[in-house]
């Protein structure tokens, strides 16, 4: 026969507690499977960037496409040097074509940097959105590795103490029927003082 056949507490909790990952789980995983993309991603582009700024700079530059609008401004800004080279007698000298040029060059760079501020920005917004989901992937892999560790815990000492008060309950119920052993054999010896009277002890 069984000492303790009462119900271990940790038994009613564990079902409770075995829900706990998977209940919550589906609520963090799409920021850690995101997170998980875009950490290689940040790495290398992290990695590249420390490694070579100019090479970077050099990399979103190819891209480059003059604006719709340059060709008329540069049109425009040659036909005003064109007509001041032609009031001043210039007009086809070297020094028109060498103003051409200037002109041709100083609207070209202002073009280009004009595209490259915003190319650039566009490229550290990228480049922080990829951050920002690989800290959120990170952030998510913590919690759902925080509450499997606590849920775990828990687990552990819910079963830690059920055992104790069923080995505390198996102590209580040997010690009951020692106890009512006792008794029992007491009550097949009513007199205490029986060899003492035999023997003539007081």
């Amino acid at each position: 026969m069984a000492l303790y056949n009462g119900r271990n507490p940790a038994n009613s909790a564990m079902p409770y507690l075995n829900k706990i990952p998977g209940a919550t789980s589906p609520y963090l995983s799409p920021y850690f499977e995101a997170g998980t993309r875009a950490l290689p991603t940040a790495e290398y582009q992290y990695n590249n960037l420390i490694g070579n700024p100019g090479g970077k700079i050099n990399e979103i530059g190819q891209q480059f496409h003059e604006s719709p609008g340059f060709q008329f401004a540069l049109q425009r800004a040659l036909q005003g040097a064109g007509h001041a080279a032609a009031a001043g007698g210039m007009a086809g000298s070297p020094q028109h074509e060498e103003e051409n040029m200037r002109i041709g060059t100083q609207l070209g760079n202002q073009d280009y940097y004009n595209w490259l501020g915003p190319a650039v920005g566009m490229y550290e917004r990228g480049l922080s959105g990829e951050q920002g989901l690989a800290t959120g992937g990170q952030q998510a892999g913590t919690s759902i590795a925080d509450m499997i560790a606590q849920t775990l815990a828990q687990q552990g000492n819910l079963a830690f103490q059920g055992q104790r008060q069923k080995n505390q309950n198996q102590n209580d119920l040997i010690s009951t029927l020692l106890k009512g052993g006792g008794a029992a054999l007491s009550a097949f010896m009513p007199f205490s003082g029986f060899g003492s009277d035999m023997y003539g002890g007081s």
